[in-house]
């Protein structure tokens, strides 16, 4: 189901995935740097979850700022919140890269602000999330995950030149927040994998994602 959701004086092209049987979790899921809603990896996740059972909201924001991608990503949240349609329980905040710096902002503005009292987000999955620029391992981009507290999921490559791992196990040692990590071995920040099918990775990716999913929400409802 194609969408607009308005933000400021423009509106967001956005997609619903949605389960044949009324969903009582959704997940939020947007891009990296490049592309756009239909990347796709961001299509075949959209597309397992809802044969699962969980509502998936996609949406574009382009827009290479990470302040402004966050503002974007609030904008979806409060729409599915306000949504007559889809009365959801909670909901999941996911990206690809620099979109998962964008959830994981919003996800402690709305801890900062109190603003989600009513405990609507569940949790953040992080999709190759880029720790740190390539071969500027020094600076890393780790202050919004420190602070969170609710569950986190990281889905990352091993040979990402983006997050070494090291660096990230660290980072996520030092988390408040429940969390995991799901290493694909040999990927790249894309998630190639040489020897390996795109859809073979995504089979491990979707599924990682599920079964996560599914051990944070009440397992009768997924």
């Amino acid at each position: 189901v194609k969408v607009k959701i308005r933000f400021g004086n423009k509106y967001l092209d956005a997609i619903f995935s949605v389960p044949e049987k009324k969903p009582t979790y959704g997940v939020i899921l947007t891009h990296g740097a490049g592309g756009d809603m239909n990347f796709p990896h961001l299509v075949s996740l959209a597309a397992y979850l809802a044969s699962h059972g969980v509502l998936v909201l996609r949406f574009t924001c382009k827009g290479l700022n990470v302040a402004y991608r966050t503002k974007a990503f609030k904008a979806v949240v409060e729409y599915l919140k306000l949504s007559d349609d889809y009365k959801l329980s909670g909901v999941f905040l996911a990206g690809r890269s620099m979109g998962s710096r964008a959830a994981a902002s919003v996800i402690r503005q709305s801890q900062d602000d109190d603003d989600d009292d009513d405990g609507f987000i569940q949790g953040l999955v992080c999709l190759s999330y880029p720790l740190h620029r390539p071969k500027l391992q020094s600076k890393l981009r780790d202050e919004d995950l420190l602070l969170i507290r609710c569950p986190v999921l990281f889905v990352s490559g091993s040979a990402d030149e983006m997050c070494e791992k090291q660096l990230l196990e660290g980072v996520v040692s030092k988390m408040k927040a429940p969390k995991k990590i799901h290493w694909i071995d040999k990927a790249n920040h894309g998630m190639a994998v040489k020897g390996r099918t795109t859809d073979d990775v995504m089979e491990e990716i979707n599924a990682q994602v599920f079964s996560w999913l599914r051990e944070n929400v009440q397992l009768e409802h997924v």
